[in-house]
């Protein structure tokens, strides 16, 4: 049986190393450090330039909506006044039907868990209905937002 042999150790150490071998690496890697910090200081200027764009391209979209809206509010204020109001009278209607919406899915969460058929029809029962709700009364919120309102003498039709 042979034994085998411990692996040999390095049992002498040059302390003599030249030192401008370690200056010059650390100067390289400085520089490789500044190089990539300015790369990455110009990209993030350069980030901030294209939000900057963004940012004045959507205001003036945001700008152009609502100076036409308030063309058409004051061309039409009997109109927005009873779009405040139906705006008004939908939010209940929503409230409503929220209401309902949590109490049935309190009630029958299990069965909604358990039933793809269950699941679709809630989801057919409220789905649509609640979604062109919510369109409407944005729509007419929107409509009807006029800061002065001036109540008219009859509704629109």
């Amino acid at each position: 049986m042979s034994v085998k042999q411990p692996p040999h150790f390095i049992t002498q150490i040059d302390v003599s190393a030249e030192t401008t071998s370690f200056t010059s690496n650390r100067q390289s890697t400085l520089s490789e450090i500044s190089h990539c910090l300015w790369s990455m200081r110009a990209a993030q200027e350069r980030q901030n330039q294209l939000l900057e764009e963004l940012v004045v391209q959507i205001s003036q979209m945001h700008r152009q909506r609502m100076y036409e809206l308030a063309s058409w509010k004051q061309a039409n204020p009997d109109l927005s006044y009873f779009c405040k109001l139906a705006a008004d009278k939908l939010g209940k209607v929503q409230t409503e039907m929220l209401s309902t919406i949590t109490t049935e899915v309190e009630d029958g969460y299990e069965m909604l868990l358990d039933s793809e058929f269950a699941l679709g029809e809630f989801v057919d029962r409220f789905g649509p209905r609640f979604a062109h709700l919510n369109g409407l009364l944005q729509v007419l919120a929107q409509l009807g937002n006029a800061p002065d309102f001036v109540t008219p003498q009859q509704p629109v039709r």
